[in-house]
């Protein structure tokens, strides 16, 4: 009879480890962003930013984000897209667009980095909504005030490539081509990373 219990509770416990496996596995998400100079995938920071994860996440999955562009470019510091407004070429309000609303912020211990993204904002911390950028260095300067909330596990190259674009203007950071992201889609890890 303890056999018995013995038995069932290690198959119990292994369908449980199973089946936390394959949660953890439909949670593992990664997002894609296709650009002229190719992919860069996204891992997302999910315990530390998880409501501004799940934002960037939905926003992704509606096609928010396909067409809009990089409309701001600082050589060494950063690249910042996903404004609404950037999809047309004429709109001179382009870095003011959101999606409607405004996300809380949630800073954490996420250092920005090359590679890491993070949310856009005016002075208000509690101000970001679609617009992110990605670190093309060290940006630790931002910590504490910004909510970065992934980081490039792929596709350092095409960031580095999108950092070198001829930039004018009085801030001399609007590219002087428009450099736009083709597509942001959310998949699975296995996807995203498929060669």
């Amino acid at each position: 009879m303890r056999s018995v219990k013995l038995i069932t509770g290690v198959l119990l416990a292994t369908l449980i480890l199973k089946g936390s496996s394959l949660m953890a596995a439909e949670t593992d998400k990664l997002a894609v962003i296709e650009t002229k100079a190719g992919k860069m995938v996204i891992e997302f920071f999910e315990k530390d930013a998880p409501k501004t994860v799940e934002n960037f996440q939905k926003l992704a999955g509606k096609g928010f984000y396909d067409g809009t562009t990089f409309h701001r470019i600082i050589k060494g510091f950063m690249i910042q897209g996903g404004d609404p407004l950037s999809k047309d070429p004429n709109n001179g309000r382009v870095g003011t667009g959101d999606p409607g609303y405004k996300i809380k912020a949630e800073f954490n211990k996420n250092s920005h980095q090359l590679g890491v993204v993070s949310m856009a904002r005016s002075q208000d911390p509690d101000s970001a909504g679609c617009q992110f950028f990605i670190c093309l260095g060290d940006a630790s300067f931002l910590d504490g005030q910004y909510t970065a909330f992934g980081k490039l596990v792929e596709g350092v190259e095409v960031l580095k490539k999108l950092g070198d674009t001829p930039t004018e203007g009085p801030e001399r950071s609007r590219p002087t081509e428009r450099v736009v992201i083709q597509s942001i889609k959310v998949m699975s890890r296995a996807d995203a990373l498929k060669k």
